[in-house]
């Protein structure tokens, strides 16, 4: 039946960036779908709780790890543990993100530029390469491919002035995604979703009315996207539903960007 396609029963995922935002929508959605789920975030306390009200609110296995993605000395102990405690990964979301304020291209400091590239794109670039070499290990052996999910930004193909290092680092991520699509199938499928504007916790700090003002005029359906609308795409590429779908970039905006990814 068509909604077995998106049944998630057992299925191992781990969310960076999961214990808010966008990343914990998704952590709600594929626990009450069966899946045995992992957070992850700096702060491995905030982590613990979410992934307790998760488990109580869904009946699902969910835990909380803490996790710097940007350290790759963090990120092959973080996979080990993953593993022994919930069994091999199935899916991987690649949800962590950073784009700190800065004054002007100039003023961007070394230490703000190497911390966005670290947590944006080094750090899903080795934890995907961990991650995709044990799904095809497993795959060869007769088990079940394996799914690595992208989340990039509009702003790697349409960057504005308060945003240039993360918007490379983002376009880096697009550039991962269709690498390793062809590197690693047809054991592995690799997708990204590039969302738009998102009325998360992060939105509390934007001018509302200028905002709205905006969404009037440049995004087709007039507003920002409510949290648990990246959902629909989250489960599609995590599951059954998108067996022909590897090295897409699918955009999750209202409408908001013209160009294709």
């Amino acid at each position: 039946m068509a909604e077995d396609l998106f049944d998630m029963t057992n299925k191992v995922v781990v969310i960076t960036g999961g214990s808010r935002g966008l990343g914990r929508e998704m952590a709600h959605a594929f626990a009450s779908r069966g899946a045995k789920v992992a957070i992850a975030s700096r702060k491995a306390e905030a982590c613990e709780q979410i992934a307790a009200e998760l488990a109580d609110s869904t009946d699902g296995e969910v835990i909380g790890l803490g996790l710097h993605v940007g350290r790759w000395d963090q990120i092959e102990p973080f996979v080990a543990e993953v593993t022994e405690r919930l069994g091999p990964i199935d899916v991987l979301v690649n949800n962590a993100g950073s784009s700190p304020l800065y004054e002007s291209l100039p003023e961007v400091s070394e230490k703000l530029f190497d911390s966005v590239m670290g947590v944006n794109l080094k750090g899903p670039f080795r934890l995907s390469a961990l991650v995709a070499q044990q799904m095809t290990e497993r795959a060869v052996e007769g088990g079940p491919t394996g799914s690595i999910i992208n989340v990039s930004s509009i702003s790697s193909t349409e960057p504005s002035a308060a945003e240039v290092p993360y918007a490379l680092a983002k376009s880096g991520l697009n550039t991962l995604t269709v690498a390793m699509a062809h590197m690693y199938g047809p054991d592995v499928r690799v997708n990204a979703i590039m969302p738009g504007p998102f009325l998360t916790d992060i939105s509390q700090a934007w001018d509302m009315e200028a905002f709205n003002k905006m969404a009037r005029s440049r995004i087709p359906l007039q507003r920002g996207g409510r949290p648990d609308e990246i959902v629909g795409a989250a489960l599609y590429l995590a599951s059954d539903a998108s067996t022909y779908t590897t090295g897409s970039i699918i955009k999750v905006d209202g409408g908001t960007t013209w160009s294709p990814a």
